[in-house]
């Protein structure tokens, strides 16, 4: 499958995905989409559709935001340095999408890699495990555990 950013994806965003993954903009924290979902599956970019992170990797930290230890396929995530609003920190982008994903941090569960992926969900697709095959993406199904 090949993954890229296209203007008809672009179109296709609400006014608040265009903001978070184009303007590298944040949700408000508790607000979004996948803060609390449980359900087994894979979270795609909402731009590309590329593959970037796997229910069974998510975890509930708390923060406001979908958080995972580490990403479904790492070359599909960029880490940059942000030094926007006063802080240092590093930047998620989506590797073909080029969008704003969120940051990561370094106070994950320390026995699962010690990250903290924190992730906006207005810039991600979630795709449930019984529908995986048909969207294209049954080579990820062995990562995706029932929670």
């Amino acid at each position: 499958m090949t993954y890229r950013k296209s203007d008809e994806a672009i179109r296709k965003l609400t006014p608040e995905q265009f903001r978070v993954t184009q303007q590298s903009g944040t949700e408000r924290p508790f607000t979004g989409e996948y803060n609390d979902n449980k359900r087994p599956g894979i979270y795609v970019d909402i731009v590309s559709g590329e593959p970037l992170f796997a229910s069974s990797d998510k975890f509930d930290s708390g923060c406001g935001w979908p958080s995972f230890t580490k990403p479904i396929v790492p070359a599909n995530v960029e880490e940059l340095h942000d030094r926007s609003h006063g802080m240092i920190r590093t930047e998620v982008r989506s590797k073909h999408g080029d969008s704003h994903l969120g940051h990561v941090f370094p106070d994950g569960p320390r026995d699962r890699g010690g990250l903290r992926y924190c992730i906006n969900s207005a810039s991600l697709r979630f795709i449930p495990r019984e529908e995986m095959e048909i969207e294209g993406y049954g080579a990820f199904i062995n990562q995706v555990e029932d929670i």
